[in-house]
């Protein structure tokens, strides 16, 4: 079994996935909280990071934290040389290059969202934009009352998908007298209750609307996709890989 570590274990993403992992096992986790163990799981503070990997005879590495918290397991998996899946949003481009650094020594996956259907989707956007080109363009997101990145990682690479087949800039929300440019994207975020995810781009134009979207039903959707990409990643040269290539394989 591969023998996975969880930064951000204390979290709610970090329970999911140790409660995901029928195929892998997790041997420790990753936290800044004064908790000794999750689910028999053993809690280190993230500083120790890579004399933990060494000791738990880790794998790969499964996070789901905060960006500075995600940024010092990274420089420990590079240290110990172990692999590393990234799940936390939110990075400043220092952030990311810091990571792109870090690939350079391991593989490193990083992904905003690990479902399949959200692939998918990607991809039926690209389609729709590059097809109805002269279709307003409006992007909605909804996710828990506790996520604090907004728009989510998941909206951001939509709106790259879109960026890619068209040239729009994006209006987060709208107040007063704003009148709508024919060049822009609506991009909204709403924080409520204990939402998943919800995922939503409409195009409307020529007396018609297309409306793409998704929803996820539970945070297990994400926990497994991300303990399927740990496996895939196990034994991959060092690099910079996408949660795409795992769904295609």
């Amino acid at each position: 079994m591969t023998r996975v570590a969880v930064n951000g274990v204390t979290g709610q993403m970090g329970g999911a996935v140790i409660e995901a992992a029928t195929d892998s096992e997790v041997v420790v986790g990753f936290a800044t909280s004064e908790t000794d163990a999750v689910d028999g799981v053993p809690v280190v503070n993230p500083a120790d990071a890579a004399e933990a990997l060494r000791e738990y005879d880790v794998d790969v590495v499964v996070d789901f934290a905060v960006p500075e918290g995600a940024l010092t397991v990274a420089e420990a998996c590079v240290e110990a040389g172990v692999p590393m899946v990234v799940g936390t949003t939110g990075f400043d481009e220092g952030g990311l290059a810091s990571l792109r650094d870090a690939s350079e020594a391991i593989p490193l996956l990083k992904a905003t969202n690990f479902s399949q259907g959200i692939q998918v989707l990607q991809r039926l956007v690209s389609e729709a934009v590059g097809t109805l080109d002269e279709y307003d363009l409006e992007l909605m997101e909804t996710h828990h009352n506790r996520k604090v990145d907004a728009p989510s990682g998941t909206a951001n690479s939509i709106l790259e998908v879109i960026q890619a087949e068209r040239d729009v800039e994006p209006v987060y929300g709208r107040e007063g007298h704003a009148p709508r440019d024919d060049d822009e994207i609506g991009v909204f975020a709403r924080r409520a209750g204990d939402i998943r995810g919800e995922h939503e781009l409409v195009l409307a134009g020529n007396d018609e609307v297309l409306s793409l979207s998704h929803r996820a039903e539970d945070r297990g959707v994400f926990a497994a996709g991300a303990l399927d990409a740990a496996t895939w990643l196990v034994g991959r040269d060092a690099g910079w890989y996408e949660f795409s290539e795992v769904v295609d394989a």
